[in-house]
């Protein structure tokens, strides 16, 4: 077997996703505003910038920006923790937690079409071995 011709097939039609509308959809759910908001929704109020820093695995300046635009948009406060007054905690607003909500339902909307027109097996499958590829990077990622 081919497994490098293989790889350069699967880069190229990669690429061809990453350029499609809908995929960068998908993309900013997986690691832009989108998905700051997301995590904070999952995780309550008072998160911590560096846990989302750790969740999505980018710089501390990264999720500073990050934080700075979704706040100018009214979508995040940021308060010193009680605590310890060295934390900032980061709490959604009620129009964040409707961008985000609204955000999730069309990014689901998007992949729930995309495995529709996949078909039931396909789509299943796809789904199958991406959590397989995720365990196996995971995996991978640790051996380093």
């Amino acid at each position: 077997m081919d497994y490098s011709g293989l790889a350069m097939e699967l880069l190229n039609k990669m690429r061809l996703l990453h350029k499609a509308k809908s995929q960068r959809c998908i993309d900013e759910a997986l690691q832009g505003e989108a998905f700051v908001l997301h995590y904070i929704m999952r995780h309550g109020d008072d998160v911590l910038p560096g846990e989302i820093c750790d969740e999505m695995n980018v710089s501390s300046a990264r999720i500073a920006q990050t934080l700075n635009n979704i706040e100018k948009k009214g979508w995040i406060t940021r308060q010193i923790s009680l605590n310890d007054r060295r934390k900032i905690l980061v709490k959604l607003t009620q129009e964040g937690k409707n961008a985000a909500e609204k955000h999730n339902h069309d990014v689901v909307e998007i992949a729930a079409k995309m495995l529709y027109l996949l078909g039931e097996h396909d789509a299943k499958e796809y789904v199958r071995i991406t959590g397989k590829l995720a365990g196996i990077i995971s995996d991978y990622k640790e051996s380093l």
